[in-house]
């Protein structure tokens, strides 16, 4: 199945659920100057809600021209009074703030709270504008648009990044176009190679190009500098064995090669030696328990180098102070009498301790297993 990333416009509106936010609405009583006035018109005055007349003695509150009794000015929801007499209206239908929310206002997909003002509609939801962010860098989106891509909404640059990547290829982080050849890294960043000149003959860049580290005399500021593969090769700047890129910090030379600190590992673990001592084989560098791990013998106990005498038993070597009986942790010798008890040594006299049927089952597997090794055939030399 074939899914393309689809690019879309923003809908971005002002939300028409907020039709009108009313201040306090104004109270009249006999105190007030129009009093009079509307005192003469009572008889052909009546409340909004409730469609009755107002008697002289009654407040009468004024929204909008339109005239209530106070305990019939209150919310169409939860029939309560307005609190500090701030209200919604929606419909023709007054609501505090509370209830207009939950009834009419759109949720943020992201945040969950409610949205006055200008929401952002796409991918099926309304978002606060500063909520609506690329799923990659985060960068907000409202201004610039977007691209769905399997489900997520991406800004260009990293829509273009993903393409790259699905590709098996990188992207320019200059002109953002995918790069087909082999890429320049420069920075920690990787580039089009053409976008770059050697910082000191001037001519166009390849992938072979070096990058170097600002030093007196090569750069005049902070900022790494880039040049060709012939600038590079007169300043004499030894080459990493490993990563081959230009050394300009501490120098570990071993193996007829120059390495970075990091870059000179073991072969087999591949941690970094940091100064400790390597061993040499067959032009390979490695760690001492490695080394000996491979070419030489670690204890059967201690799982270390033997460095001393090596003492060894039932196909396995041990250190000569670790090579002790297994029942009773006496030392043994290689001239010792004993008996391979669980692929471990045990003194004569621990062994002769066992029950019978125990050592004639033990005995048994020892002369099996020395058959089979007696029969297999030998491999040529």
């Amino acid at each position: 199945m074939d899914v393309r990333p689809q690019q879309y416009n923003l809908n971005i509106v002002e939300s028409s659920l907020f039709i009108r936010r009313q201040s306090k609405p104004r109270i009249i009583t006999k105190h007030d100057d129009e009093w009079e006035s509307i005192n003469l018109a009572l008889g052909t005055m009546f409340c909004s809600r409730c469609g009755e007349g107002f008697d002289p003695e009654d407040k009468i509150v004024n929204s909008n021209g339109e005239l209530w009794h106070p305990d019939c000015f209150v919310c169409a929801q939860c029939f309560r009074r307005f609190p500090d007499g701030t209200f919604y209206e929606f419909d023709g239908r007054k609501y505090c703030e509370h209830d207009f929310h939950v009834l009419f206002a759109p949720c943020c997909a992201k945040c969950g709270e409610f949205i006055i003002g200008r929401v952002i509609k796409a991918m099926n939801a309304n978002w606060h504008p500063r909520c609506f962010r690329c799923q990659m860098c985060e960068k907000e989106l409202a201004d610039l648009g977007f691209i769905k891509n399997q489900g997520r909404s991406l800004c260009h640059d990293c829509n273009a990044k993903v393409k790259a990547e699905g590709l098996g290829k990188y992207m320019c982080q200059k002109c953002h176009g995918v790069i087909d050849d082999k890429p320049l890294r420069f920075r920690g960043e990787v580039y089009h190679p053409y976008h770059f000149n050697c910082s000191a003959c001037g001519v166009e860049l390849n992938s072979d190009a070096r990058e170097v580290k600002s030093r007196p005399g090569y750069a005049a500021n902070d900022m790494n500098q880039l040049y060709c593969l012939r600038c590079h090769d007169k300043m004499g700047i030894p080459i990493c064995g490993a990563c081959r890129r230009p050394i300009e910090e501490r120098v570990v030379t071993a193996l007829g090669k120059h390495w970075h600190v990091e870059h000179f590992v073991c072969a087999k673990c591949e941690k970094p030696f940091l100064g400790h001592r390597h061993y040499e084989k067959k032009g390979l560098a490695y760690c001492e328990t490695h080394y000996h791990q491979l070419f030489g013998n670690l204890c059967f106990i201690c799982n270390q180098v033997i460095t001393g005498d090596v003492v060894t038993a039932l196909n396995k070597a041990w250190c000569q102070h670790h090579f002790a009986c297994a029942l009773c942790d006496q030392r043994l010798n290689p001239k010792s009498k004993f008996y391979e008890f669980d692929t471990k040594p045990a003194c004569k006299k621990c062994y002769e301790k066992l029950p019978v049927e125990l050592r004639k089952r033990l005995k048994k597997m020892h002369d099996q297993a020395a058959k089979r090794t007696m029969s297999s055939p030998v491999p040529n030399p």
